[in-house]
């Protein structure tokens, strides 16, 4: 990985909103982080879910009453898994069928997606990058079951497949966006990642993890495009600084010192170009939303940034390498709390980068 992209403490949010409208979240976003837009996800909408979205087009995906699981023992099944790996090796062999096809994201399953789209062209400035998300495969992995309750990276199969659409689709958001902006940006939503040794995972590999992981970021630079992966979650963060993603998102207002104790993946990240997206504005705690301000957050990352400074980086470095964003998404907030929380983002990103010059 080498530096393509100065992030230079830019404001960027997760995806959710606390919202029923696509289009009055999307011109919310607009107001609060122009430079680098995303589609918003509105958790109050039952599609919208982290592992419903993402799901249709999978073989045996099924919908029943409120949960989706997959049928692998439907009487069609391995038809339908036929048909998924002829059109995935089609696609793969000529990636202009990508936007007709399973692994394409719709207006019925991604309406902000198209919104975002939509509203890029009408901007007063060209962002510098327009950012997708995804779920990751860890989390979908664990969290999607099959028709007994079985998590369905326990099985090799639906693991491939689960796997390659994931990828597919993260790759169709990299080129969508990439059409509207100088970069695009994908980030895999995978809090799962650092649960890797829990019960969770009894059985599972670290190798069967990492290769999970490239692959799906295989995807997205094949686009030509950034990948990152968000984690909300404290845990063992070896394998997302291990797994060639260009940014790491982490909540850096309850877990730092959790990153820190990986100093040496932290300093081999940056050596290399990545990007520290800083999850410093709290979403997790409404205490903690109300109690900050701007001035009390830019101590904090102050004092933050100083212990990765370090490790041997100057601060030019630092700034030109970190994206300022909320710890998590704001789905589960009020919007009065939201909107403090894209409020302070913005206004730390703006000191930031006012006291570097930028």
């Amino acid at each position: 990985m080498t530096r393509t992209f100065n992030a230079d403490c830019t404001a960027l949010l997760i995806g959710s909103l606390p919202m029923d409208s696509h289009a009055e979240a999307t011109l919310l976003m607009l107001k609060y982080v122009p430079e680098i837009p995303l589609w918003v996800q509105l958790p109050r909408h039952p599609g919208e879910g982290m592992i419903e979205q993402f799901l249709p087009g999978m073989p045996g995906f099924t919908q029943q009453d409120d949960k989706v699981f997959i049928n692998a023992e439907a009487p069609d099944f391995q038809d339908q898994l036929v048909a998924f790996y002829e059109e995935y090796m089609a696609v793969t062999a000529d990636f202009s069928l990508l936007s007709k096809s399973r692994f394409s994201l719709t207006p019925e399953t991604a309406k902000g997606f198209f919104e975002l789209l939509a509203a890029t062209p009408g901007l007063p400035s060209q962002p510098k990058a327009l950012k997708g998300q995804i779920t990751g495969p860890i989390t979908m992995g664990i969290g999607v079951k099959d028709q007994n309750g079985k998590s369905v990276f326990y099985d090799d199969t639906l693991r491939d497949v689960l796997i390659k659409i994931l990828a597919l689709k993260a790759r169709w958001q990299a080129e969508q966006l990439a059409a509207h902006a100088p970069r695009a940006i994908v980030f895999f939503d995978e809090p799962g990642i650092v649960s890797f040794g829990s019960s969770a995972f009894i059985s599972i590999s670290r190798e069967q993890v990492n290769a999970a992981m490239a692959e799906v970021i295989q995807g997205v630079h094949g686009a030509g495009s950034l990948a990152g992966i968000h984690i909300c979650a404290n845990g063992d963060f070896s394998l997302a600084l291990d797994s060639g993603a260009d940014i790491i998102s982490f909540d850096a207002y309850n877990f730092f010192d959790k990153l820190m104790l990986y100093s040496a993946k932290v300093k081999k990240l940056l050596e290399c170009g990545g990007i520290l997206a800083w999850g410093i504005v709290p979403t997790g705690n409404p205490d903690d939303i109300e109690k900050e301000t701007v001035e009390s957050l830019l101590e904090a990352w102050e004092a933050k940034a100083a212990a990765v400074m370090a490790l041997g980086f100057d601060r030019a470095t630092i700034i030109a390498q970190s994206l300022i964003t909320p710890s998590c998404g704001t789905g589960s907030l009020t919007l009065e709390l939201a909107v403090k929380v894209l409020s302070l983002t913005q206004a730390l990103s703006r000191r930031l980068r006012e006291k570097a010059g930028l």
